[in-house]
């Protein structure tokens, strides 16, 4: 059972990827797959499982209890919390997103930027994102420029080619900032790296693998794109300019606030994220209290709701949920460990091993790979694996639409068709992350390389560019940080 779960998780895989063809929406598809993945692992023996050890320390204090028991309230109901996180957040930022846009706030944007020619368009956007999603986060960021890309572009095949442009952009954007990926998060907090340290490391990298795809497609791209018309089914509301500036700003600012919420309460996102909001969805009927429009119903937050697309929710919440599956079984703590049997020695070995974790990131969520890592290694704060590992994870995923919480949300809102994505920009994503992964290991080099010190029979690396200070690692070893 164990390996048939990656059979059956590969199966479903192709059938999200092949979604068009076979003509069976992904999100029931990927509905499915979360449901036989844990069905799976539900009727596997526990003695065959990695976590029979947390299955006996269960029984020890729930005596009565069995395996399924277990399941249910231990390892699926923790997944599930970590799932819904996710969910919560993304319909926080989904919902203030279409009230900022319902209130017309993104006129105020749109109507700067008065280019329609192509290739001058996708360096606004790509720049504008880069820079936006090292603030937010890849995820929001994602939301706010799709909500843009319908305002300014009409046709879909060219707005696809932006929106895949906008993933490798936010995910660049958010691999060099502490607080712009779920996975430089992790590192961040588990004190892994340090938010000056990780700019300065590995922005110029994040900034390369964004660069080399949009100078590839300026060559690429030729005419312009055509503004959309305003749709005659839709009334078009004369809105008070103080209004739309009221709710622009302030949505923003919400937006802005939400990772300063984490770092003062240490509180998850999503609750900062639905805190916001409230204080939005109180302002909005508040200001609009008066208005006659409001019979209309297109600036009350409850008819902005139904407008919040759910199947991308739902797609999100089975992708995410058949991953936790293969978590928790064990099939990925293996590959992890496979990779550390790689003959090679250091710094090759580290680096190759990140490479590869950067681009498996784009077929699994790249939130277990950078844990399996992190329990795997115990190198120092600000230690060049760490550096790569938040540049590789961060910035792979684009090879692949799903491989990123950016890419599933954009795919969901823009139904962008997994296989176009695959032969029009995954190749471009490819030869972006891989450019930047060599601008890394050349800063590295040029600044002094790694060099390997033997402590107690312990391999521990010096990165060069570090100040010489002596750090405590354990009772018997010791690393110049």
């Amino acid at each position: 059972m164990f390996y048939a779960m990656i059979i059956v998780f590969i199966l479903g895989y192709i059938m999200i990827a092949l979604e068009h063809p076979l003509k069976i929406n992904k999100t029931a598809t990927a509905l499915l797959l979360g449901t036989v993945m844990w069905t799976m692992y539900a009727v596997t023996a526990p003695e065959l499982m990695p976590s029979f050890v947390d299955f006996q320390n269960y029984l020890a204090s729930h005596p009565d209890a069995g395996y399924l028991d277990w399941i249910t309230h231990v390892p699926l109901l923790e997944h599930l919390g970590e799932t819904s996180e996710i969910l919560f957040f993304l319909i926080g930022a989904m919902t203030i997103v279409e009230i900022v846009d319902a209130h017309g706030g993104f006129g105020i944007i749109t109507g700067r930027i008065k280019t329609t020619k192509k290739s001058t368009l996708l360096w606004i956007i790509c720049i504008l994102t880069f820079f936006m999603s090292a603030v937010l986060d890849n995820l929001t960021t994602s939301i706010v420029m799709i909500a843009l890309l319908r305002k300014l572009i009409a046709e879909q095949k060219d707005r696809w080619f932006f929106a895949g442009m906008v993933i490798i952009a936010a995910n660049a954007g958010g691999a060099w900032s502490p607080i712009g990926d779920v996975t430089t998060i992790m590192l961040w907090i588990a004190g892994k790296i340090s938010a000056v340290n990780i700019i300065r490391t590995t922005f110029v990298a994040s900034l390369v693998s964004m660069l080399v795809p949009l100078i590839i497609l300026t060559f690429t791209m030729k005419g312009n794109v055509a503004r959309p018309e305003k749709d005659p089914n839709r009334p078009q509301l004369q809105l008070d300019i103080w209004k739309r500036n009221v709710i622009f700003f302030m949505g923003i600012l919400i937006l802005l606030c939400v990772p300063v919420f984490k770092t003062i309460t240490h509180l998850p996102p999503y609750l900062g994220m639905l805190g916001g909001l409230g204080i939005l969805w109180i302002v909005t009927e508040i200001i609009n209290r008066s208005s006659p429009k409001l019979e209309h119903g297109q600036m009350s937050v409850t008819a902005i709701l139904t407008r919040i697309d759910i199947p991308s929710i739902l797609f999100f919440f089975g992708i995410l949920m058949a991953v936790a599956a293969l978590q928790t079984c064990g099939q990925l703590a293996l590959l992890s460990s496979s990779l550390d049997t790689i003959p090679l020695e250091e710094p090759g070995k580290y680096y190759l091993i990140t490479g590869i974790i950067g681009i498996l990131s784009s077929v699994v969520d790249n939130v277990p790979l950078v844990a399996g890592a992190m329990g795997m290694y115990s190198f120092p704060m600000d230690y060049y694996f760490w550096e790569f590992l938040a540049y590789a994870a961060g910035t792979g995923g684009s090879i692949l639409i799903i491989g990123s919480a950016a890419g599933v949300a954009v795919m969901g809102m823009e139904k962008i068709d997994f296989v176009w994505y695959l032969k029009k920009i995954s190749l471009l994503a490819l030869v972006g992350y891989l450019a930047g992964c060599g601008i890394f290991i050349l800063q590295k080099e040029i600044s002094g390389g790694v060099e390997i010190l033997q402590a107690n029979d312990r391999e521990i690396n010096i990165n060069h560019n570090q100040p010489d200070e002596l750090s405590f690692v354990s009772e018997d070893a010791y690393y110049l940080k």
